[in-house]
């Protein structure tokens, strides 16, 4: 065998602090699920009321309805920047978005993950860091410790983890080949300094 039998049994949570007390927890659940991602609540009271919770973001960031933050005292978005309809943020570590990036409708940043190599399969939590100008596309997942460079583009769909390039575009793989990693995207090309804003607002 290449990994130990499992014993969920023994699992105690000793790698993962939430990082507030319980009913801090509670009450941003409550809060969220009641308030923050109904299609009612004006989208321009959002960026305060994550900061009422403990996290960094500007006023200039556009968050739609249904986008769910696990923990937003975990959460920096430096604006102007999007996060689209639906979009999931699994922030059970650190989740840091730089200035014009946009994550499109329903994609999953991911932080939370467990170590296979324990029988009490402990948490393997890691951040995320979005570099300015990137884009997360619709439906995309970024898997824990995914650095995505500045203006860089995860297409639709896709999946990824480690060090995504500056400029790189990564897409859904054609085959069962594994994960997209930094290492196997094309470098940047020196002839495109920069993209153009994506058109239209998530």
């Amino acid at each position: 065998m290449t990994h130990p039998r499992l014993d969920l049994g023994k699992h105690s949570g000793r790698n993962y602090d939430k990082g507030r007390p319980f009913l801090w927890q509670a009450l941003w659940h409550a809060t969220s699920h009641l308030l923050f991602q109904k299609w009612w609540f004006p989208r321009r009271f959002r960026p305060a009321l994550l900061r009422a919770f403990g996290a960094r973001v500007d006023d200039d960031v556009v968050i739609r309805q249904d986008v769910r933050i696990h923990w937003p005292w975990r959460l920096t978005i430096d604006g102007p920047a999007w996060i689209g309809h639906g979009a999931w943020i699994l922030n059970l570590a650190d989740v840091v978005i730089g200035r014009d990036v946009c994550v499109s409708q329903e994609a999953f940043l991911c932080t939370g993950s467990h170590d296979r190599n324990d029988v009490a399969f402990e948490h393997a939590n890691a951040a995320i860091h979005l570099e300015p100008g990137a884009w997360v596309c619709a439906r995309s997942v970024v898997l824990p410790g995914t650095t995505v460079g500045h203006h860089a583009i995860v297409a639709a769909g896709a999946v990824v983890g480690g060090t995504i390039a500056p400029f790189a575009v990564v897409r859904q793989p054609d085959t069962s080949s594994g994960i997209p990693r930094g290492a196997a995207l094309r470098a940047p090309d020196p002839r495109r300094p920069s993209l153009p804003r994506p058109v239209g607002e998530p």
